[in-house]
């Protein structure tokens, strides 16, 4: 009987994957996401699919009201997870890691890693989710090699800045589903390109955190302000620019 029962489920596990369309390249709006609500939480489905890489993909946001209780620790076997604070602070305990982020840290969290996240803050703390399993075989020897799990607080990375556009680098690293993952937020403080059109192998995200931007992917130009995501598929051709007069700041994330 449970044979026959596993049997069905892995069916059923094969009919979802199955079901998954790649994930195209294009804008999503914060504000047009809708809220489910929960008690003290609120979460909002962003994408979910595939991508040239990925055979799973998915963005979600989660926010956790001042007080509401966190999940219990748990872990996940076959994805790995990039955590992006939007805004609060966020105590945050990764297997034997424990730190407290502000907005703008980020963390990558392998498999099999036990997880927590509690609301320490005085108000709100909202965090983006991106959970995604490689088509090709997981390594966590890769990820071991290359340090495994990583806290990283916003306030600590170094900015850099030359001709009116600056950087914060993240980290640029194999991971366990990733041959090369790399990451870094860009200030651009006045209007116009960041840098000319271009185009590679790698899936990418524009995520806003400040300002308005225009992107242009494969001809077609798309619009987007703070808490908006553009993804760029493998081999557009693609560029984005300050939309405004005023400053604008983005993170940029590529993978392979």
């Amino acid at each position: 009987m449970r044979i026959t029962l596993f049997i069905v489920l892995q069916f059923i596990v094969m009919d979802i994957v199955g079901q998954l369309k790649p994930v195209g390249s294009g804008v999503f709006h914060w504000n047009e996401i809708p809220v489910k609500k929960d008690g003290l939480r609120e979460s909002r489905k962003i994408l979910e699919g595939t991508t040239n890489e990925f055979s799973y993909f998915e963005i979600h946001a989660t926010t956790q009201q001042k007080g509401s209780l966190p999940r219990p620790p748990h872990a996940q076997d076959s994805l790995e997870e990039l955590i992006i604070i939007k805004e609060g602070t966020l105590k945050c305990t990764i297997g034997d890691k424990t730190a407290t982020l502000g907005a703008g840290s980020v963390l990558l969290i392998p498999p099999h890693e036990m997880q927590t996240f509690e609301n320490t803050g005085e108000g709100p703390v909202t965090y983006y989710v991106l959970m995604f399993r490689s088509k090709k075989p997981i390594s966590m020897e890769r990820s071991k090699q290359a340090g495994g799990t990583l806290l990283i607080n916003h306030d600590t990375l170094t900015y850099k800045e030359a001709n009116n556009r600056g950087t914060r680098k993240y980290f640029d690293r194999p991971t366990a589903m990733c041959e090369k993952y790399e990451m870094h937020t860009t200030y651009l403080k006045v209007k116009g390109p960041s840098h000319a059109p271009h185009q590679h192998i790698d899936t990418e995200i524009i995520l806003m955190i400040d300002g308005e931007t225009e992107m242009t992917i494969d001809g077609q130009t798309y619009k987007a302000g703070p808490g908006d995501l553009y993804i760029m598929e493998s081999g557009k051709l693609h560029g984005i620019a300050n939309a405004s007069d005023k400053p604008c700041s983005y993170f940029a994330f590529k993978w392979r």
